[in-house]
């Protein structure tokens, strides 16, 4: 009994490890630095006269913050039409420190 109570307990910890809380195409084991594509807005041409970007960060699991929510920042930014919403993830061992940000261009 004890050694599966050991055996599930490391297997638990290898599991939490092994999840990254930021996800992106593709994910490293020690860390994750990417930026990919998101939308597009095709039903008109938007030009992309203004960039701005959005994050949630999270440590530990424990504490998050941050916003990364396309229409607030479009909002906070001025941004009327949206032409693109891209995204970016940055992960440190998955569990220490992660984050995701959301990058909207337009007018």
């Amino acid at each position: 009994m004890k050694k599966i109570i050991i055996l599930t307990l490391i297997i638990l910890g290898f599991s939490i490890f092994l999840s990254n809380c930021a996800t992106g195409p593709v994910q490293g084991l020690i860390a994750t630095v990417n930026t990919f594509p998101g939308e597009i807005n095709r039903s008109n041409d938007v030009p992309t006269v203004k960039k701005a970007e959005g994050c949630a960060h999270n440590v530990l699991y424990l504490v998050t913050w941050g916003n990364a929510a396309a229409g607030q920042i479009a909002l906070d930014n001025k941004i009327s039409r949206i032409a693109t919403i891209d995204h970016s993830t940055v992960s440190v061992l998955g569990l220490i420190y992660s984050n995701y940000c959301t990058i909207v261009s337009g007018e």
